[in-house]
């Protein structure tokens, strides 16, 4: 199943994905700018790989639903992120308020 629902946070939109898969879920929450994922985001591909395409983008591992994404740390980061603020450690919430 996939379910996409608006989410607010502190005033701000973003549209929220989960896509139930066997044995695990995706997570993503988004705006125009940019995304937080939960570990199947590959940072490492968007850095190299379409770092042409400057994606802000930010991946949090072990966590199975959209609020445990907002609040865990994020582990890594695009490299376009950090222009925005963004830094490792940091939770999902306050890296999507930095793209609000």
């Amino acid at each position: 199943m996939i379910t996409v629902n608006p989410l607010e946070v502190e005033g701000m939109h973003y549209t929220a994905v989960t896509v139930e898969l066997p044995k695990t879920n995706l997570l993503v929450i988004s705006n125009e700018v940019g995304y937080i994922m939960c570990g199947a985001l590959d940072v490492d591909l968007l850095n190299k790989v379409l770092a042409d395409r400057k994606v802000i983008a930010g991946r949090a591992t072990g966590v199975k639903t959209i609020d445990e994404l907002l609040h865990a740390p994020l582990q890594k980061i695009t490299d376009a992120s950090k222009a925005y603020g963004w830094k490792p450690g940091m939770t999902g919430k306050d890296a999507l308020l930095k793209i609000a």
